[in-house]
C-alpha cells in the first residue's frame, strides 16, 4: 500500500502545480435498495431442490465526496458499503465468505483518487478497469443473476488504477492489485493482479481491448484477453463481448483456451426497457440465456422481471446463498424473478 499511496500523492502533487481556480468541495450521499423474489429450479434436484424466496439484488448505501481545485482538476473519495436487504446485514448479498475467507466482503467501494488533464488516478477497492471495457457493456440486467457470464472480477481491494483522458477517441488505461487485495476478491487468488485496456470510440461505436493478469501462487501463468463492441443507436443499444483464456496451470478454475462469447441487445421504450443477452461460456455457466423488462415507476423506483437459463453451474446457488454455495453438481437450470429498485440521492 505504500507504493499506491506514494504514486497517488505525486499524481495529486503534478495536478495542483497547474493553475488552479478557487478551490470547492462537494458530497453527497445516496442509497439503492433492491429486492426481488424468484422461482429457482436447478437441473439436478438431488444435488439442490427447487425453492422460492427472497434475494437481495445488491442493495448498498454510500458517500461521494469531491475537492475541486479548478473545472479540470480535482481530489474526489467513495466509500460505498453492501446491504443484504433480505437477510439485513451490512455485506455483499453474493461474498458472504467461505471458500478461504473467515468473513463477508462488507464494502463494495472503498477509493481516493484525483482527476487532473493527464489522467485519473485512483486507490483503493474499486471497480476493475478490464470489468468497465470489456464486461460491463454486456451487464446490464437489474436482477442478482446479473454479470456472471464472464471469466473476469468486478471489485478488487488495494488496487491502484490510471485511466487516460480521452484523446481523439481513444482511451487506455491499467491496474495493479496487491496480492492481499487479490486474494480477498471474489477470485480468492493469492497473488498480485495486473489489468490493462485500451479502447477506440467512433459515434455511436465503441471498440475495447483488455487483459487481465490474474496472478497465480505457484508462478503459473493465468491470464484472460477480452474484446468488446457497443453501439447505441435512438431506442437501441447492442454489445457484443469475446474472452479467451491463456494458462499453463494444470489446476486452473476454467482451463486453457476457454472461451465465452455474449451477444446482448435491449429497446427502450416509454418507460420500459427489454433486455436479452444469449452467451456461450465454456467451463463456467456453457449456454446462458436472460431475457429481461425494467418498467420505470418515477425517477427513484424501477420494476424488474427476468428470466434466466443455465446449462452448467454459474450463478445459480442454494437459498440465500451467494459464492460460497457454488456447487457444480447443480448443474445448471432456470429461474424466474420480479423484482424492485429504490434509489435516493441526497
Amino acid at each position: 500500500m505504500r507504493l499506491l499511496a506514494k504514486t497517488l500523492w505525486l499524481h495529486l502533487f503534478a495536478a495542483t502545480s497547474l493553475q488552479a481556480e478557487e478551490a470547492a468541495f462537494s458530497y453527497n450521499l445516496y442509497g439503492s435498495i433492491r429486492m426481488q423474489a424468484e422461482t429457482v429450479n436447478p437441473d439436478n434436484n438431488q444435488t439442490m431442490s427447487s425453492y422460492r424466496g427472497l434475494r437481495d439484488a445488491y442493495s448498498r448505501i454510500g458517500v461521494n465526496a469531491a475537492y475541486a481545485f479548478s473545472d479540470e482538476t480535482s481530489l474526489f473519495a467513495q466509500l460505498e458499503l453492501p446491504f443484504d436487504s433480505v437477510n439485513f446485514r451490512f455485506r455483499d448479498s453474493y461474498d458472504q465468505g467461505g471458500l478461504g475467507r473467515d468473513s463477508a466482503e462488507n464494502v463494495r467501494v472503498g477509493l481516493i483518487g484525483v482527476t487532473s488533464p493527464v489522467g485519473t488516478v485512483t486507490a483503493g477497492q474499486q471497480w476493475m478497469p478490464y470489468y468497465n471495457a470489456i464486461t460491463f457493456p454486456v451487464d446490464q440486467f437489474s436482477s442478482f443473476y446479473s454479470g456472471f457470464a464472464t471469466y473476469t472480477t468486478f471489485r478488487v481491494k488495494e488496487t491502484l488504477a490510471y485511466e487516460s483522458p480521452l484523446w481523439k477517441g481513444f482511451n487506455f488505461g491499467g491496474s495493479y492489485s496487491t496480492r492481499h487485495g487479490n486474494q480477498r476478491s471474489p477470485s480468492r487468488i493469492d497473488d498480485r493482479r495486473i489489468q490493462t485496456v485500451a479502447s477506440y470510440q467512433l459515434g455511436n461505436s465503441r471498440l475495447a481491448i483488455g487483459m487481465d493478469d490474474r496472478g497465480n501462487p505457484a508462478g503459473f501463468r493465468d491470464r484472460l484477453y477480452g474484446l468488446t463492441y457497443s453501439y447505441v443507436t435512438g431506442h437501441w443499444s447492442a454489445a457484443v463481448k469475446y474472452e479467451v483464456t491463456d494458462t499453463d496451470n494444470p489446476d486452473s478454475f476454467y482451463g486453457d483456451n476457454a472461451q465465452a462469447v455474449n451477444l446482448y441487445g435491449a429497446y427502450h421504450h416509454g418507460k420500459n426497457t427489454y433486455k436479452v443477452m444469449l452467451a456461450k461460456v465454456e467451463s463456467y455457466g456453457e449456454t446462458v440465456i436472460h431475457l429481461g423488462i425494467d418498467h420505470r415507476i418515477n425517477t427513484n423506483l424501477r420494476l424488474f422481471a427476468e428470466f434466466y437459463q443455465e446449462q452448467e453451474t454459474a450463478a445459480m446457488t442454494g437459498k440465500h446463498e451467494g459464492v460460497d454455495g457454488f456447487d457444480a453438481a447443480i448443474s445448471g437450470g432456470k429461474l424466474f424473478l420480479v423484482g424492485f429498485r429504490y434509489d435516493l440521492n441526497m
